[in-house]
């Protein structure tokens, strides 16, 4: 049987099931969202004269749940138009509706007698073939199943999201004994493919993978806190990104987490576990004390961090006072930051003998020790367990990871003289002569599977570049960027200079690779795989030229710049850009002049130039005018100043899309332009979209003059930039900056409608960007930013 998911219900609107139904919106799937019927009315309801039997009451806690989502942060919904994808229903009248459905998702209270029942009255309603999923969190995905019909059964498994299901990455699949293999395979695939996730097959075994672990990491580092008299604030000061795990580290995750929730999960596996693991599940009674108190975290104002003003207290588990949160200060630490490579920090620090190296080491041993017990039985290999870490939990290694990184015979050495007990699969795998978990294979990476290393199997949308460079080498590369062979007659251009932030190096890799793949190639796809494609031009080049006064240079670097993008629009063979998270400034005037855009569900655009004291200088005030004209049909008369007055407010106000379907929106993408759910296939999606445009014929445009708004568009901009400015919204130089801005988008002074070339507007543009680059006003913002981060307001 072949399975196709058109449209979807998901039963429980509480914060994981209002979320799950606004992912599956997010991807144009349209979904049913139900929940139970009030029993009683509000007062309000009341005082309107409702009775239960009304719409609006039945499915108030649906639509309560919708209000929810418009107000979240972080936002649930990638453009709020999603929400038409939502119908709302309630349990009692609507489960008819489920025979239309392709995939039932439940996400009701987590008890046991309370799912089956709903199964019950699902299993008389679905049609045949229909997969229905359990968003438990752990409960035994068998025990639900339990009862039900052979088609019900066969179509049955977990698919657990983690919050927030659009951010979050992980999706563990778990298939009950009956579940048919063919749907396992669908929903993998589905998940990875459609849903953007990153899938792992789990055993139905208490918390599955992410949580069973992530849970025992947890407690044995509250367990280690007490043992070693080390304060909260220190604790998290060691366990957050100087490891490789997030922000948050240790005891901020369990304040956002909320302590009620992790007690309910710590408490799932110690009510089925035995012995010393069940000893390591019990939760400390300091915990449960803070959670009687009502001291549940992020969501009740306090846990174990607590903000007064501006000052961050912890608190203290023996006393429950708080004080001015602690930091961890050893000489390890300050060795580890002068380290390079995660791997070599993790394990200078792991070793470490001071306060930090204790520390870890002892969260480190036992939680290795314990993944490695649980292997096979909450996974079938390592890889699994390590993705679901790295995927849940934000850790940049996984355990097994970890354990390669600080030697997998010394800290076996270490473990036993300690009297640890190692689990035979690791002993066996050091006798047999395999020293690391990972390895090599072909180019590939591979891993240990219990009697030799396997390849890790990789979705053939997945292109990791650092290891394909490694693989294939790369065709010509420079500091700040490289010319990659991404097969089948596609290149690609890569950057990874500091930050991907655009310099002349860049700017001759972007000249050099137009030039080969107009000669050699088919087309190329501007893409790289950093924290972000680029957060604009460099600052601190520019920054500094402008304090040397050297403005010739300035001039000669902008409008070689401007000459690349330029270059980029009118090349013979179609150039895709590939922009994902923070495509700020010339990060977003790199991609609005190719042929098309693939960018991620995550793609935060703008141009963003002002807040630095400065307009666009690449082309980006053009270049978006023209993306707002190209949208407009033939032969209808337009309203040149109304667009004027869009591209002015979008650049002045320096706005940011929160997603890609914002960016499509506020005009950055048009609707031709794609967006790839799973950040890991942009690259297969962007080549695939190259060799398209070339297969269908690709002709670059040919170069028309632009119609502008001139002088008396020019008035108009400035009257509202005026009325800001008396209102005192922005300041004396702001308006500077405003002026600026409205007359390179007006076109300068010249009559209404009148065509001008694009070498004109990108000529006023350069100037106007010099003249604010001298501006010491522009000077003091653009040191501020690279000092502090944040925009100055002078």
């Amino acid at each position: 049987m072949t399975y196709n998911i058109k449209k979807a219900a998901v039963l429980g609107s509480g914060v994981m099931g209002s979320g799950i139904a606004a992912h599956l919106a997010n991807i144009g799937i349209p979904t049913l969202l139900l929940d139970i019927a009030p029993k009683e009315l509000t007062q309000e309801e009341e005082a309107k004269g409702l009775s239960l039997a009304h719409p609006a009451v039945r499915n108030r806690i649906v639509n309560g749940a919708l209000q929810k989502l418009l107000k979240q942060k972080p936002a649930p919904l990638t453009s709020k138009k999603n929400l038409s994808l939502l119908t709302v229903g309630n349990f009692e009248d609507d489960l008819g509706k489920l025979k239309d459905v392709d995939w039932i998702i439940e996400v009701v209270v987590e008890n046991l007698p309370i799912k089956q029942s709903l199964y019950e009255k699902i299993d008389a309603v679905r049609t045949p073939g229909t997969i229905i999923s359990s968003n438990t969190s752990g409960i035994s995905i068998d025990a639900m199943a339990e009862g039900r019909s052979d088609d019900f059964k066969k179509h049955f498994l977990g698919t657990h999201f983690f919050n927030p299901p659009r951010y979050l990455k992980l999706l563990e699949v778990i298939p009950a004994n009956t579940t048919a293999p063919e749907v396992v395979s669908f929903m993998k695939t589905f998940g990875e493919d459609v849903l953007g996730k990153g899938v792992v097959l789990a055993k139905d075994t208490p918390n599955f993978i992410a949580n069973r672990i992530g849970t025992y990491g947890l407690l044995i580092t509250l367990q280690e806190m007490l043992k070693g008299g080390y304060s909260v604030g220190e604790v998290d000061s060691v366990t957050g990104p100087l490891i490789g795990r997030p922000k948050s580290a240790t005891f901020r995750t369990l304040d956002v987490v909320g302590l009620d929730t992790f007690i309910h999960v710590a408490k799932n596996v110690y009510d089925q576990t035995i012995g010393e693991e069940q000893q390591v599940f019990a939760v400390p009674e300091f915990l449960q004390k803070m959670v009687e108190n009502g001291w549940l975290g992020a969501k009740s104002g306090q846990g174990f961090f607590l903000k007064q003003g501006k000052e961050i207290l912890e608190i203290d588990p023996t006393t429950l006072s708080y004080s001015p949160a602690k930091k961890l200060k050893t000489a390890s630490i300050e060795m580890a930051k002068q380290t390079r490579g995660l791997a070599n920090k993790v394990k200078a620090l792991t070793y470490a003998k001071d306060r930090t190296g204790e520390l870890l080491w002892g969260i480190f041993a036992p939680t290795l020790i314990y993944s490695a017990q649980l292997h096979g039985e909450i996974a079938d290999d390592v890889v699994a367990i390590d993705n679901a870490m790295k995927w849940g939990f934000g850790w940049q290694q996984g355990p097994f990871e970890i354990w390669d990184a600080i030697g997998v015979q010394e800290s076996v050495a270490k473990m036993e003289a300690e009297g640890r007990e190692v689990p035979a699969f690791v002993k066996e795998m050091l006798a047999n002569g395999f020293e690391t978990f990972y390895s090599e294979l072909d180019g590939d990476v591979a891993y240990y599977d219990g009697s030799q290393y396997v390849k890790v199997p990789v979705n053939e949308k997945e292109i990791n570049l650092k290891r394909y460079k490694k693989k294939h080498g790369v065709i010509k590369s420079n500091t700040g960027a490289s010319l990659i062979d991404l097969g089948d007659g596609v290149a690609l251009l890569e950057f990874h200079s500091q930050s991907n932030a655009i310099g002349l190096d860049i700017i001759q890799m972007i000249n050099f690779a137009v030039d080969e793949v107009e000669a050699n190639y088919k087309g190329l796809v501007i893409g790289n795989q950093g924290k972000n494609f680029c957060v604009g031009a460099n600052l601190g080049m520019i920054l500094v030229e402008a304090q040397d006064d050297n403005i010739f240079e300035l001039d000669f670097v902008i409008k070689a710049f401007q000459d690349a993008m330029q270059k980029i629009k009118y090349s013979r063979k179609p150039v895709v850009a590939a922009p994902f998270a923070m495509t700020l400034g010339g990060g977003a005037e790199v991609c609005l002049p190719a042929a098309h855009i693939q960018a991620t569900m995550e793609t935060y655009m703008g141009l963003v130039e002002v807040g630095v004291g400065l307009i666009p200088g690449g082309g980006g005030n053009k270049a978006l005018y023209q993306k707002f004209l190209k949208g407009l049909p033939n032969g209808v008369d337009v309203d040149y100043q109304h667009i004027a007055n869009k591209v002015f407010e979008t650049i002045a106000m320096a706005k940011v899309s929160t997603s890609g379907e914002e960016a499509r929106e506020n005009n950055f993408l048009n609707f031709a332009d794609g967006i790839s759910v799973n950040p890991d296939h942009q690259l297969y999606d962007a080549k695939q979209a190259a060799l398209a445009l070339y297969e269908a014929g690709y002709q670059p445009p040919v170069p028309t003059k632009v119609p502008v708004v001139g002088a008396s568009g020019y008035g108009t901009l400035l009257i509202g930039a005026q009325g800001m400015f008396e209102s005192g919204f922005i300041s004396e130089h702001d308006l500077k900056i405003a002026k600026k801005l409205a007359y390179v988008i007006a076109g300068g002074k010249v009559p209404y409608g009148t065509l001008v070339d694009e070498q004109y507007l990108l000529n006023l543009e350069r100037e106007a960007f010099l003249s604010l680059v001298a501006d010491p006003l522009s000077q003091q913002r653009m040191q501020h930013m690279l000092l502090k981060g944040k925009p100055l307001r002078n």
